[in-house]
């Protein structure tokens, strides 16, 4: 599934994936592909101004940095020694299941991860426009489902979404 990814948008995909391996989530979910979006930054949109650090305020992302450095352990050091190249987008695969095809797995050298159904939907939406698969069109799939959350933690952390929908080049649904 990844073949049409730019490697931008395969390196936030990947990224998300680890967060919710550290995490130790049972599944990626769309919160975790919004915190790898701003971490990675795969696209220049200027309107997108929440910061990484604006974003993990709002995810819970299971950081046990500050659990293991009341032992003294340094987890990003540890984390260097130990995951040297795993982050590395062409180790990792995404795969759909043939006998059940709404299961998507993210698979690399840290374990697998399925995704949550609002994650693939974000893959799926962002696959479903033209052309490579960049940052942008991924933020377009978070923006599509109203339901993921995405948007309300972006509103949260002070973007200003009917600009960021504008310029990502989403059709604006109106309400009467």
């Amino acid at each position: 599934m990844f073949a049409r990814f730019t490697e931008g948008a395969r390196r936030a995909v990947v990224r998300a994936g680890i967060l919710a391996l550290d995490a130790g989530r049972p599944a990626l979910d769309a919160d975790l592909m919004l915190l790898a979006l701003a971490e990675v930054r795969p696209f220049t949109l200027s309107t997108f101004t929440a910061s990484a650090r604006d974003v993990r305020e709002r995810v819970d992302a299971g950081d046990a940095r500050a659990l293991l450095a009341t032992l003294g352990i340094d987890l990003d050091e540890v984390h260097r020694r130990t995951r040297a190249g795993a982050d590395e987008p062409g180790a990792w695969r995404l795969h759909r299941s043939r006998l059940r095809p709404l299961r998507v797995t993210l698979y690399g050298p840290l374990g697998q991860i399925p995704l949550a159904m609002h994650a693939r939907k974000v893959i799926e939406v962002a696959l479903w426009r033209p052309g490579p698969v960049t940052g942008e069109h991924l933020l377009w799939g978070l923006l599509a489902d109203h339901a993921n959350g995405a948007g309300g933690i972006l509103a949260d952390a002070g973007v200003d979404l009917p600009r960021l929908v504008r310029e990502v080049g989403m059709p604006v649904r109106r309400t009467a």
